[in-house]
C-alpha cells in the first residue's frame, strides 16, 4: 500500500494501538488475547525499543513492537519482534510487511546483533528469519521460533523475553 505512512508511535496513538491489537488478534487461534496488555506493559516498562505505527489517511491501522530479549550465553543487543498488529480490514495488503521491514531496518541501524520472532515460519522467512537450532525458546516447537542475525556472530542458548509476555522461560 503506497499511501501508508510508517512512523514512530506517539503518546496520542496509545488508545488506537490498543484497539488495533485487540482487533488483530481477536480471531487468532493461538492467541490468548493478551497482546494489547503485552504492548502496554512493555511501554510502561520502557522496554519498547522500536514501536512504529502504520497510518492511512490520518488513521492508525497497524503497529509493530520490538523489545529486548536476553540470551543465556550472554549475547548482547538481541531483540524480539512482536506483537505485529493490523486492523482486520487492512490485513493481507502489505501493511504488516511494511511495518516489519521498517522496524528491522531501524533495529539494524541501532547496532542490534539480531532479532528473534515467535510465529508462522512461512510468513517470517520473507524477512530473513530462519529456525536457528542454537537459539531456543522453551516449550515452543523449534520451527516456530526463528532468528535473524545482523552480525556474523550468532547467539546460542535459551532466549528470555520480557516478563510482559508471560512466557515460561524455564
Amino acid at each position: 500500500m503506497s499511501n501508508v505512512i510508517i512512523r514512530p508511535e506517539c503518546a496520542s496513538d496509545e488508545a488506537a494501538i490498543e484497539r488495533i491489537t485487540v482487533l488483530a488478534f481477536r480471531d487468532v487461534e493461538h492467541s490468548d488475547q493478551s497482546e494489547h496488555v503485552i504492548v502496554n506493559t512493555l511501554r510502561s516498562a520502557g522496554a519498547l525499543t522500536v514501536s512504529l505505527v502504520a497510518e492511512l489517511a490520518g488513521e492508525v491501522i497497524g503497529h509493530v513492537a520490538i523489545s529486548p530479549v536476553e540470551i543465556t550465553d550472554g549475547s548482547l543487543n538481541w531483540y524480539g519482534l512482536g506483537p505485529v498488529s493490523v486492523v482486520p480490514e487492512q490485513q493481507s495488503r502489505g501493511v504488516g510487511s511494511q511495518l516489519i521491514f521498517t522496524a528491522l531496518a531501524q533495529l539494524q541501524q541501532r547496532g542490534a546483533a539480531g532479532c528473534v520472532v515467535l510465529g508462522e515460519p512461512d510468513y517470517y522467512q520473507r524477512f530473513g528469519f530462519r529456525a536457528e537450532p542454537k537459539l531456543v525458546l522453551a516449550n515452543v516447537p523449534p520451527e516456530y521460533f526463528q532468528a535473524r542475525a545482523f552480525t556474523a556472530a550468532t547467539a546460542q542458548g535459551f532466549v528470555h523475553y520480557h516478563a510482559a509476555f508471560g512466557i515460561d522461560n524455564a
